[in-house]
């Protein structure tokens, strides 16, 4: 029977598809050493978590690597394509929980949530209330969408619908831009936006793209959300902003390093919100991600190549190792 190993647990109904379809083994820990032995004899790896490239090394009977989800950095792409490993992900599925998250984050430091719910539990209801008519509204505001793939165009619809915000964006491929939102180059998104937010892929094109010149461009209570992967800020240049009152605040989902540290600078500031990679994560993204990676891993188990194939310049060499698959 095929060995599938997930590096998490699958949603129920993710893991009643695979019933009879293989046997579904959950990875019993998330180390790179751990991970390369207990992917050695697995047909198809569903992936949550960082894979080592030594794991497609030793994988022999690796059909494919199926992402939980859409980003894939978490898969080292260069070690698959030489295993002649097919990689697909589910792009788009959890779109509506990462932009509904951003529209939490931007209110949350909008009406300065953290400060209020703070003092008003240690220090009494007017202590908490004070914080009030410092707060700020939406509307009328400009968004400033970076990277505008699913999620950034799920964020630009609910922030010009729902919330009445002027919404602005910028991408590698300016396409037609869809109602009420316009295309700026990334200089000039940063330079006019009042909340900028982040939902590019990590690519060396990105790595670093919020450096210290473009967040000095940013105006002074801008608010910067990252939901997109923590190398994609300069995180020096950042605290240092924070520091000197140089933006309004942050909302960091994604770092450099995860978990984040206990005692790292983010965690000190009140106009900044910290989460724990969350921002795609409720029940009802967690079952069509894992629906769909499980339906992923069905195609394959099928002798099918997977729909949403992320290099296909690897079929070729995947038809030579399996040849019996179509």
């Amino acid at each position: 029977m095929p060995r599938i190993l997930s590096t998490h647990t699958l949603h129920p109904r993710a893991s009643a598809m695979l019933v009879g379809a293989g046997e579904l083994v959950v990875a019993s820990a998330l180390d790179p050493e751990t991970l390369t032995a207990e992917a050695k004899n697995a047909d198809v790896i569903i992936v949550r978590a960082p894979l080592p490239p030594a794991l497609f090394e030793n994988a022999t009977k690796l059909r494919a690597a199926v992402r939980h989800g859409a980003g894939l950095d978490m898969v080292p792409m260069e070690a698959a394509a030489a295993a002649g490993v097919l990689v697909a992900n589910v792009p788009a599925v959890n779109a509506r929980s990462v932009a509904e998250y951003v529209m939490f984050a931007a209110l949350a430091l909008l009406r300065r949530f953290r400060s209020v719910d703070r003092d008003l539990r240690a220090k009494g209801w007017n202590a908490g209330r004070d914080h009030a008519s410092h707060a700020s509204e939406l509307a009328g505001k400009t968004i400033g969408i970076i990277g505008f793939g699913a999620i950034g165009q799920a964020v630009g619809h609910i922030a010009a619908h729902g919330f009445g915000l002027n919404v602005v964006a910028t991408a590698r491929s300016m396409q037609p831009a869809p109602d009420r939102i316009g295309f700026l180059s990334i200089d000039a998104l940063v330079e006019q936006s009042d909340i900028i937010v982040l939902c590019c892929p990590l690519t060396p094109e990105t790595r670093g793209l919020i450096n210290r010149e473009r967040v000095a461009r940013m105006k002074p209570d801008a608010l910067l959300i990252n939901i997109s992967r923590g190398p994609v800020i300069d995180d020096d240049a950042l605290i240092e902003a924070l520091r000197k009152d140089r933006i309004g605040g942050a909302a960091l989902d994604v770092f450099a390093t995860q978990p984040l540290p206990a005692n790292h600078p983010y965690l000190g500031f009140d106009n900044v919100i910290v989460t724990p990679h969350m921002a795609g994560i409720t029940e009802q993204s967690m079952m069509r991600m894992g629906v769909g990676a499980a339906g992923e891993t069905l195609l394959v188990l099928a002798n099918r190549l997977p729909v949403n194939l992320r290099n296909p310049d690897v079929v070729e060499h995947y038809r030579r190792r399996f040849p019996a698959d179509t």
